[in-house]
């Protein structure tokens, strides 16, 4: 027979199977096709060597009059203005505490100090900045004091602990830190994984560990005991907090099996009879202070803080400052003329602050009109939030928030859904989705200011960062298929939808970030899949091509080119450049396309291949000689694993006068299909395909 040219359908199709998709791709990973023809993406290095504390979740990009060029960075942990490489930290105060608040303890031979502040509000891995301490007598001096700190494990709502290693304490250090102690606690840190439910039962209720020490009790005791007897307390320290059943009890003393100087019910819990033999645990005071129990009791008053809710952030510049607002908190302002060096601030503390929300789901500015727009938040004279209820600034104001016949302020609710998910500001108008619709909210001037208009129901979006708008379009990920809007909504079709949505973890869904790489045409999700807890995969819809292909990256944030040179993306503590280079920040990026099965006629005979005419070309690659691999696979029956395969490599070897390469590939394979992939796993290697020819032979029944 003479050689067959081997041309595919672009995209890929994994929503038939191998047999039935034949003629097109079925499976890839770090490839685009374009225009018709598929290729390896771009790399990516590193924007900078500088790293953030937390995970980025959002980025922000814009610029000042001066021309400063601005990236928001918000995190679980904090919020950064990146700016040259070099992260700057304005994440807002929650609280500055009266001087002689704060208090020390340290313990000989330690690092860790235990700090005392009255109803302190910390969570674990809360930031905390001392200022007014003197030393505590020995190596732990006042300049070793006076500086940030993350809170370590809180012990009750009255103390915590900190580290200061290198540092350790001697038995010099018996001070407090003074009468002018102060300490100006930085926003609850959120969470990096997303809990599945708010409230009592969420998790490991109350923080609770599984590690804790554990004994029994000897004897029975009543509900308003102050000494209870253990079997054994071998490893109880003299004094912390034990949970019996659900009551926490703080104890004082410790004399053999014996707890002394019991405080019943402690931290919202109830105090009760306890019977010989119940469990105890320790709460506080474990040899590692990760399996103490942190954050008991959200719901009680007076206990200590928790969050339950993964740390998103909205953010918009306004002018050239910037407002910011962590998803079911408070709005915060940055002012460009204060610096740098100075954090955000509640925009309800500045001056003229009228009726401000003082809790949001999301936060943007009109761009047309200039209004500041909060989404799920507290009503005008009230505090609960209302997670329908969307209210604006007036025109050209920050803090004007109270509506008079002489502004522009004002509110509206959204009709239908349970809960706002996500507003997208787009050329003509916001879109607002809520649990299962789609509104358009639109500027139609006084006395209304705004108008909303239901544009579609019974529809779903994954999370806050699901949707995407680029030209004149708007796409988004739903909980089970992909959507287009553009004057009206459908559903987008999607050849690799059960790939997507039977590989997905659900419980993370709220991880999903979308984003648009407008220099090849492409919205791109990144999502977590079944086995992981944080995003580690990528699905891509090409619009100008209308197909679909995907991979495995691991990316938590995602901003377009158009300010900066490049795509920029978060993963772990760095920014990336995207489509820069061709290589994974240095090391090698391995990619791969194989095609869906092949046969002749009906698949009834068998077929001899000989060898493979490569058609490639190799230019932009950095590797002196740059290999891509070509393998056939066969197989007899469309159910059956692959029984031979043969993997040949391709070589450039000279760029002119024309690009050359390998000329030919022997190979010996017999089967009724085979299936054709081309990869490359070596550095400095850019490929693109185009219409390989294979000398496949009939090689008679079986």
């Amino acid at each position: 027979m003479p050689l067959t040219k081997l041309q595919f359908r672009p995209g890929i199709n994994r929503e038939y199977t191998a047999y039935a998709a034949e003629g097109g791709w079925y499976d890839g990973d770090k490839i685009r096709f374009h225009l018709g023809f598929p290729e390896k993406i771009g790399g990516w290095e590193k924007y900078s060597s500088s790293t953030f504390l937390g995970t980025c979740r959002r980025l922000h990009n814009w610029v000042a009059l001066d021309g400063s060029d601005y990236m928001g960075v918000g995190t679980n942990l904090k919020y950064y203005i990146e700016e040259g490489g070099s992260y700057n930290d304005i994440t807002p105060l929650r609280v500055t505490t009266a001087a002689g608040d704060v208090t020390f303890a340290a313990t000989t031979g330690s690092s860790v100090i235990t700090v005392t502040d009255n109803s302190h509000g910390a969570v674990e891995n809360d930031f905390v900045t001392f200022s007014g301490a003197v030393s505590l007598g020995g190596n732990i001096t006042a300049g070793v004091l006076n500086a940030e700190y993350q809170i370590t494990a809180v012990i009750d709502a009255n103390t915590y602990e900190i580290n200061v290693s290198p540092y350790t304490a001697t038995s010099s250090d018996t001070g407090n830190g003074g009468s002018a102690v102060v300490g100006a606690y930085q926003l609850n840190v959120g969470l990096d994984t997303g809990v599945g439910g708010n409230g009592w039962g969420a998790g490991l209720w109350g923080g609770t560990t599984n590690n804790a020490l554990t004994n029994a009790l000897n004897s029975g005791i009543t509900n308003s005991a102050t000494t209870l007897t253990l079997n054994d307390a071998t490893g109880f320290p003299t004094s912390g907090t034990i949970l019996i059943d659900e009551e926490l009890i703080t104890y004082t003393g410790k004399s053999s099996n014996d707890l002394t100087g019991l405080t019943r019910g402690t931290n919202g819990t109830t105090a009760a009879a306890h019977s010989a033999a119940d469990t105890v645990r320790l709460a506080t005071g474990n040899t590692d202070s990760a399996d103490d129990f942190t954050g008991w009791g959200e719901a009680s008053a007076g206990g200590v803080s928790t969050t339950t809710e993964l740390r998103l952030w909205s953010h918009d510049n306004f002018g050239e400052d910037l407002i910011i607002n962590p998803i079911d908190g408070a709005i915060y302002y940055w002012d460009k003329s204060n610096t740098l060096s100075n954090r955000a601030v509640n925009i309800t503390s500045l001056s003229g602050a009228s009726d401000a929300p003082t809790i949001a789901k999301q936060v943007l500015v009109s761009d047309l009109d200039r209004h500041v727009i909060a989404f799920a938040c507290n009503p005008v004279g009230g505090t609960a939030q209302d997670n329908l209820l969307i209210r604006f600034s007036s025109q050209e104001s920050v803090t004007d928030w109270t509506p008079t016949a002489t502004n522009t302020a004002g509110d509206l609710r959204l009709g239908s859904g349970s809960t706002f998910v996500q507003a997208l500001e787009t050329k003509r108008e916001i879109l607002i989705w809520t649990d299962k619709s789609l509104h358009s909210m639109r500027f139609i001037g006084a006395p209304f200011t705004f108008g909303l208009q239901q544009l579609a129901s019974n529809i779903t979006i994954m999370g806050p960062e699901a949707a995407i708008a680029t030209e004149d379009f708007v796409f988004w990920m739903g909980n089970d298929n992909f959507y287009v809007y553009a004057g009206q909504t459908t559903q987008l079709p999607c050849t690799v939808r059960d790939h997507v949505f039977l590989d997905f973890n659900f419980e993370q869904k709220d991880k999903v970030v979308c984003g648009v790489n407008s220099q090849w045409g492409e919205v791109i999700w990144f999502y977590p899949s079944a086995s992981s807890t944080e995003n580690d995969k990528y699905v891509i819809y090409n619009y100008l091509d209308k197909i679909w292909y995907y991979g495995n990256m691991v990316r938590t944030a995602w901003k377009d080119r158009g300010i900066r040179q490049y795509p920029i993306a978060a993963g772990g503590q760095y920014l990336y450049n995207h489509e820069f280079g061709v290589d994974d920040d240095g090391s090698a990026m391995a990619s791969y396309i194989e095609s869906a099965d092949i046969d002749i006629g009906d698949g009834d005979k068998f077929v001899l291949t000989r060898r493979v005419i490569p058609d490639l070309k190799f230019s932009g690659s950095t590797a002196p000689s740059p290999v891509v691999d070509f393998t056939v696979k066969t197989r007899t029956y469309p159910g059956a694993n692959y029984n031979q395969t043969d993997t040949e490599s391709t070589t450039r070897t000279a760029t002119t006068p024309v690009e050359q390469y390998t000329n030919e590939l022997d190979m010996r394979l017999r089967g009724r299909q085979f299936a054709f992939r081309v990869d490359s796993s070596a550095a400095g290697v850019r490929w693109k395909l185009g219409a390989p020819r294979i000398d496949l032979r009939q090689d008679g029944r079986r």
